[in-house]
């Protein structure tokens, strides 16, 4: 028998996978490699998702569409549990939850889901009578902050069988110099630069930034300059009509800042890297939206990976996800006035650059190793009691 065949099996099962880009894919693929170095690993994931995983693991690729994606990940879940024999079976969100359990129950594994908090509040009748109650049985939910635990208990999952787990982060560290690269190839020379990385929706709060916020940021300091990183979100898991960038570029026309706007589409994490080295402030003005949720936000902890401190609104899971006065500023909801000033403090010409070094050191405590070892302990072994 190979080396494989003689140890744990574990099957991922998720839609949210590269080449889709967003944070719950970079957390589920680095959860299947973290998998596949402890066990045996099936993935049924999105098309185009085994160049980004592990070599060695056995992939069943399907359509990403939902109506398409469903039905195929039950086929291939089934018939991977049958091969692999899995001691565990894990959702890589609320989404697969249901097959997660069918799969588990059926061949004896442990079943788990990640939750990260869209997949509990999302308005949908058919959700709530069909997932929730599978969310509900599962041996363990992992969930991405505070914030998503309370929402699990609010929708009845048992406390003992929930656990934190924050998204995890590479702290390759400051790089001046491929900040100045950056800058230099794109134009922005030395004007102060805010940076805002994410697919566009209204939850995400950029238009209301823009129209409410950025103006009074350029009055304080002239020259200033947003640059967006992102498009619209057509394969997100709620439907919404209409282009969230067209709202926000009306939004800056009617606010007179419509050149102090930059924007760039999703790139490689190459380029991601070096807009955050180049930034001086990451804006995160996440919006509490009825039906929505920002579960963690880990574009914050990437940014002060790269040494760049954010502001952000304490909403959703936000709090757990920026470490006040230490990787950014935390200000209270809805507060335009509050935002503005802490932008402005941090791009003053004293404190500009200052915080490059304690952004680096609290993203340390979110690194991707500390991630996996916890993962591990708690797919393995009890749950332990939260705090």
């Amino acid at each position: 028998m190979t080396d494989a065949e003689h140890r744990p099996g574990a099957l991922l099962l998720t839609r949210n996978l590269p080449p889709l880009r967003g944070g719950m894919e970079r957390l589920n693929a680095h959860m299947a490699q973290a998998l596949s170095q402890h066990f045996a690993l099936g993935v049924c994931g999105p098309i185009g998702c085994r160049a980004e995983l592990p070599r060695g693991a056995e992939v069943r690729e399907h359509p990403a569409r939902l109506l398409r994606f469903l039905p195929g990940c039950l086929f291939s879940a089934l018939s991977l549990a049958r091969r692999l024999r899995p001691d565990v079976v894990v959702a890589g969100s609320g989404l697969t939850a249901p097959i997660a359990l069918l799969a588990a129950r059926w061949f004896g594994a442990r079943a788990v889901a990640f939750a990260h908090g869209l997949d509990l509040v999302v308005r949908s009748r058919v959700y709530r009578a069909l997932w929730l109650p599978c969310l509900r049985r599962l041996d363990l939910v992992l969930v991405n902050s505070a914030n998503t635990r309370a929402l699990a208990m609010e929708r009845g999952i048992p406390a003992d069988r929930l656990a934190v787990l924050h998204p995890g982060t590479a702290v390759p560290g400051h790089d001046e110099e491929a900040g100045r690269a950056f800058r230099a190839e794109t134009g922005l020379t030395d004007q102060p630069l805010l940076l805002s990385v994410g697919r566009l929706t209204p939850r995400k709060g950029l238009a209301e930034f823009v129209r409410g916020v950025l103006p009074r940021i350029v009055a304080e300091r002239p020259g200033t300059t947003l640059l967006v990183i992102g498009a619209d979100a057509r394969d997100a898991l709620t439907h919404r009509t209409g282009s969230e960038q067209a709202r926000i570029e009306r939004a800056a026309q009617e606010a007179g800042v419509e050149t102090a706007i930059r924007w760039m589409p999703p790139c490689d994490d190459a380029t991601l890297a070096r807009a955050y080295q180049a930034a001086d402030v990451h804006v995160f003005p996440v919006r509490e939206t009825p039906g929505d949720v920002e579960g963690f936000g880990m574009v914050a902890i990437e940014a002060a990976a790269h040494g760049t401190p954010t502001v952000a609104y304490a909403v959703g899971g936000v709090p757990d996800a920026v470490v006040e006065g230490r990787s950014g500023t935390l200000v209270s909801a809805g507060d335009e006035a509050a935002f503005a000033r802490a932008v402005v403090e941090l791009i003053g010409p004293t404190t500009r650059g200052s915080w490059r070094d304690r952004c680096v050191e609290a993203a340390s405590a979110f690194a991707w190793d500390r991630f996996n070892t916890r993962l591990i302990d708690l797919i393995r072994g009890p749950l332990e009691t939260p705090a």
